[in-house]
């Protein structure tokens, strides 16, 4: 039997399903492990500092852990694409594009992060710098690093909205798993919205809540895509 451009068959459907599953694991235990080696964002900027002017091999490994888990973005992208096209063509196209635009600036970010860890080291190549002038624009890109952060994760939201809808509206993923999407990105957004607003004041309780919702929302539909797929089922979808 031959499908048309929006149909396949279930298997396609489960193995579509589970390459998505498989990208979206990846790129989040890269994450989690360029997190720990090279911390994001702090309470403390002189905490950060102290840890990239450690062991320089510890840096590098996160470094690579962020830039993987960038590039593992477009496989997913592509995937989740293909997989969820059939339920609506357009937010598919949109939820793919809100991935991607933010892979610009997880290079940049990551290139103030290298900036600040070559001065608080005390490379070679900045030696001519005083000490003072090295710890202070070390600091600075950090801070840079910092809000580049947060402007990044709204993009990191943005794109989980349209990612929820078509969960929501697919028949073959649980309807629970795109509300947490929506809940997870809406904590996103609004953590990016209010760290830049508030400008280094920081609320640990808020804070933590909106990482349990972000968690909460990414983690089940991570570990669904991998483990059960899709409903083998046919169905019969056409583009909305």
């Amino acid at each position: 039997m031959t499908t048309t451009q929006f149909e396949r068959t279930p298997e396609e459907t489960k193995r579509l399903a589970r390459w998505a599953g498989a990208v979206y694991v990846s790129l989040g235990v890269a994450t989690l492990f360029g997190f720990y080696h090279a911390p994001l964002v702090q309470d403390d900027l002189n905490t950060i500092g102290r840890t990239i002017a450690g062991p320089d091999l510890r840096f590098r490994i996160g470094v690579v852990s962020d830039v993987l888990s960038t590039a593992l973005a477009v496989p997913l992208a592509l995937l989740l694409y293909q997989l969820l096209k059939p339920v609506h063509q357009t937010q598919a196209a949109l939820m793919a594009v809100l991935l991607l635009v933010a892979m610009p600036i997880s290079f940049v970010v990551a290139l103030n992060y290298v900036a600040a860890q070559m001065l608080l080291s005390g490379t070679v190549e900045i030696l001519a710098f005083t000490g003072a002038q090295r710890e202070a624009l070390g600091m600075l890109f950090l801070l840079l690093h910092t809000h580049g952060v947060l402007a990044e994760e709204i993009f990191w939201g943005l794109w989980l909205l349209p990612f929820g809808l078509l969960v929501m509206r697919s028949r073959f993923l649980p309807r629970v798993l795109g509300i947490l999407l929506i809940i997870a990105g809406v904590a996103y957004v609004a953590h990016s919205v209010t760290s830049l607003l508030l400008a280094g004041h920081r609320f640990v309780l808020y804070e933590r809540v909106t990482m349990l919702a972000r968690a909460a929302g990414e983690f089940p539909i991570m570990l669904w895509l991998l483990i059960k797929g899709a409903n083998a089922r046919r169905a019969s979808l056409g583009a909305a």
